[in-house]
């Protein structure tokens, strides 16, 4: 019933994180923030220190013991033979098949104990023999066998042989006294780690009230992140103007803004026209003014010129040929442009004129204003849905909140709280009977130490004592108090050791089978996992279920659940609704169909009704404008003609040049009147160079004249170019423009209107997924169930009691293995150290040794 209400504890959660996305679209980035999580304080982790070294010596011990993998078939059979009915199976004679496969599990059982039976016999003969041994031992002493003659026959190798025995049985003693010194470690070592559960014990609980008092807060997180959701999308719909009015601006402006900019850029080449055609009339009067001064001077020179040659001066036989050269080049006193001949553009800038009495940029920019608006006219003509979706939303919000209220959270958190105090109090009032238990074991396991040190101690004095105390010089019959005491020592070592070994083997054997089988059976499968592979084998420990886990958890054992599947994710952190696939007890849409309210959302949405005709982007009057432009005569200007006068000088010969020569063939004259008159029409013509040609040609008035007349007429050449065709494209374009707005925005809303809409239901998508991902790995995260099974199992019961036990019969068994040597080494150094009652005698002459009795001596 427990862990039933720790499933209904994440309904809220998993019905919403279940919903199916409607639309695909990528939305607005919307920010949940993160669930709230405490940190747990129970760190699942232990670290022995340096006693982890005698551990891993004993996992290779038993590593040596028991080679073997860990038998997952053999245990599956066993378990089905122990928790099916298929035992009834065996019984039955007729099934042979089913008898002999059981042999064969227990005979492969056999085989993976092999080592720990073999170790386990050999302790039991141990047992066994050396109780017997000692006991022979100590008739056949009493019968002055076996070393229990107080007589020692001298030999040559005596030191040499005392010296052995002392070092073997010193070695031997040090090895025995660092087996104890490991029983003892690992003895208090386990205590110490059974003291310090207690935290570790109240750490877990304190986690499990976490996990539990927790949950609540974090599901109402989830919940109230739905209004991050209803705002941002009452934000959207209350700046629908601006979102969906800029989109669909956005798509119409395609074709309505370069319309309207060619529109306006027409109008900007009228004026521009204008202008060219002003310029063009100024500067043709400015360099008419000019040109026409210049002629009349230079028609009187010429005529001046003209009469001077038909004096009869020029007849003469040897100026005639000079004359008529002069005469000849007559013709070039006159001006080469010719402005006056130029035609005039007062009919074509009347015209442009007229047209430009209709301002058609103010004309566009209302087409400009007009479309600008598209925003303000779609935010009023959607204002009747904003209250409708509003009141979905709160529907929405008002639906999911009373529905968390109703799940009895408070009442199960109450009952697992009280179930988890029942269970800490259970622990506080029982963990001191186990520390008091605990308290016996560790002095009993004292006692067991304290025998091999009192072995250790006799041994130690009597190697001591026999080697401070004897004297080379003395014989057999006559050694000292000391030695003699250490003799007895060490035959008292002798003694106890074989009182005491066989109730160590004893020990070690049953310590040695338990904690070696709790190690590869439990330990070492715990740690990577097959041991949960077995619990997780179908049908396994219920014949009628296939998952067992989930047949306890879910009430149905069709579901997937795995032992090892919710240990992992419980590792990892996850939420209980993931690892324990929570989602196949709830049916989302029985609890919380949101979609329904999103397809409510997008009706609405897309019954948005925009009607864009009232935007007018340039009226007739506008357009009959630009036609009267295209024919205002600008196309016929002769340009050709103004840019020929435009390029050419302003005489046809430079003045300055025929002047001197003119003087020059006026030297070739006889002096006279002539030569006089000649170089006078000379200076002249160089006087009308110097105040007429050089001002045309330098003046600013004039070099701006023919600048400004020559920009202008290019600029009019560029204007005119195609002038009919370029306003009739103007005109189309801006007539496809109003077409769209009037006859196809409907089809550019819709499609706006629709990527809105996903944008809208994108938000929810958002939220949905959030909340799924939130509940799938923060809500509710099973890390505390995870830490409570690694601290009983992995902690408490492999590191701080079964390698603390294994580490015990380590070193206690190595101490009572090589106390048989010690046993050996003792008796055999004792003779040395004792004082004896007989002596050999030898004789100086003659070899033979003679035994004689004390009295004799």
């Amino acid at each position: 019933m427990a862990v039933e209400l720790l499933l209904l504890l994440l309904l809220c959660g998993s019905t919403i994180s279940e919903m199916q996305p409607i639309h695909k679209s990528p939305p607005g980035t919307l920010d949940f923030g993160f669930v709230p999580v405490k940190t747990y304080d129970t760190h699942a982790y232990y670290e022995p220190g340096p006693i982890g070294i005698l551990f891993s010596i004993v996992h290779s011990f038993l590593y040596v013991v028991q080679p073997n993998s860990f038998p997952q078939e053999v245990i599956r059979k066993l378990a089905q033979q122990k928790f099916g009915n298929i035992q009834n199976d065996y019984q039955k004679p007729e099934n042979v098949v089913l008898t002999l496969q059981l042999f064969l599990s227990e005979l492969q059982a056999i085989y993976y104990e092999i080592g720990f039976i073999i170790c386990a016999a050999l302790g039991l003969l141990f047992v066994l023999l050396l109780p017997l041994v000692g006991l022979c031992f100590c008739m056949c002493r009493c019968c002055d066998n076996c070393g229990g003659e107080m007589h020692q026959r001298q030999k040559k190798n005596a030191d040499c042989r005392r010296g052995c025995f002392a070092t073997f049985l010193f070695v031997t003693s040090l090895i025995i006294s660092i087996g104890v010194l490991c029983a003892y470690a690992a003895n208090q070592h386990l205590t110490d780690q059974v003291r310090g559960a207690k935290h570790l014990m109240y750490s877990n609980f304190k986690d499990l009230r976490i996990f539990l008092n927790d949950t609540p807060g974090q599901i109402d997180y989830l919940v109230s992140q739905y209004n991050t959701t209803k705002e941002k999308v009452l934000s959207d719909l209350n700046n629908v103007g601006p979102l969906l009015g800029f989109r669909v601006q956005e798509q119409l402006g395609k074709e309505v803004r370069p319309a309207l900019d060619a529109a306006l850029a027409m109008a900007g080449a009228i004026r521009e026209t204008k202008e060219a055609l002003e310029n063009v009339s100024v500067s043709v009067e400015v360099l008419q003014e000019g040109t026409e001064r210049l002629h009349a001077n230079l028609t009187d020179v010429k005529a001046h010129l003209s009469n001077t040659l038909n004096d009869s001066a020029c007849s003469a036989p040897q100026v005639a040929s000079t004359c008529n050269m002069i005469r000849n080049s007559l013709h070039q006193l006159n001006i080469n442009a010719n402005y006056s001949g130029l035609p005039s553009v007062n009919l074509q800038l009347a015209k442009v004129n007229d047209v430009l009495k209709i301002d058609l940029s103010s004309l566009v920019q209302k087409g400009y204003t007009a479309f600008n608006d598209t925003p303000d006219l779609v935010m009023n003509q959607t204002r009747n849905i904003l209250s409708d979706i509003q009141n979905v939303l709160e529907s929405v919000g008002s639906n999911i909140t009373s529905f968390t209220k109703s799940l009895p959270v408070e009442k199960i958190i109450a009952d697992f709280t009280m179930y988890l105090s029942q269970s800490e109090a259970y622990v506080q009032d029982y963990f001191p009977v186990v520390e008091q238990y605990d308290f016996y074991r560790w002095l009993v396991c004292l006692i067991l130490c304290c025998m091999v040190i009192l072995i250790l101690v006799f041994y130690y004095l009597g190697l001591l004592c026999g080697t401070c105390g004897y004297d080379r010089h003395a014989s057999p019959t006559t050694r000292g108090c000391v030695s003699n005491t250490g003799g007895n020592f060490l035959m008292a070592g002798v003694g106890f050791s074989f009182i005491f070994s066989w109730v160590l083997m004893i020990v070690v054997v049953v310590t040695f089978v338990t904690g070696g089988n709790v190690e590869k059976l439990v330990c070492e499968p715990f740690e990577d996992k097959t041991l949960f592979k077995v619990f997780d084998t179908p049908y396994l420990l219920n014949q009628h279920w296939k998952n067992y886990l989930s047949g306890i958890l879910l009430k149905n054992p069709d579901i997937n659940l795995t032992f090892e599947k919710v240990y992992s994710d419980c590792k990892e952190n996850k939420g209980i609704y993931t690892s324990l696939h929570l989602e196949s007890l709830f049916n989302i849409n029985e609890f919380l169909n949101i979609s329904m309210y999103t397809e409510e959302v997008s009706l609405k949405i897309e019954h948005i009704n925009i009607n864009l005709s009232g935007i007018i982007l340039l009226d007739a009057p506008g357009r009959q404008n630009l036609l009267n432009f295209s024919s205002s005569g600008v196309d016929g200007i002769n340009f050709a003609a103004y840019l020929t006068e435009i390029n050419k000088s302003i005489t046809k010969v430079d003045l300055l040049s025929f002047a001197n020569d003119l003087e020059a063939r006026a030297d070739q004259l006889p002096r006279g009147a002539l030569e006089n008159a000649l170089k006078g029409h000379a200076n002249s013509i160089r006087t009308i160079h110097d105040q007429q040609v050089i001002p045309l040609e330098q003046a600013m008035k004039y070099v701006k004249a023919r600048s400004t007349l020559n920009r202008s007429i290019r600029l009019l050449q560029k204007t005119s170019s195609e002038l009919m065709e370029k306003v009739k494209n103007v005109i189309n374009a801006v007539n496809a423009a109003q077409l769209l707005i009037n006859n196809n925005a409907s089809l550019v809303i819709v499609q706006e209107t629709k990527k809105y809409m996903d944008m809208i239901i994108g938000y929810f998508e958002q939220y949905v997924n959030w909340v799924k991902e939130s509940v799938t790995m923060d809500v509710a995260a099973c890390k505390p169930i995870a830490n409570v099974i690694d601290t009983a199992v992995d902690i408490f019961l492999c590191s701080y009691v079964t390698d603390s036990v294994n580490t015990f019969w380590f070193g206690l068994g190595g101490c009572s293995i090589f106390l048989i040597p010690a046993i050996i080494f003792a008796v055999k150094l004792s003779k040395y150290y004792r004082r004896m009652d007989t002596e050999d005698v030898y004789d100086d002459v003659e070899t033979i040794p003679m035994k004689n009795s004390v009295e004799q001596w």
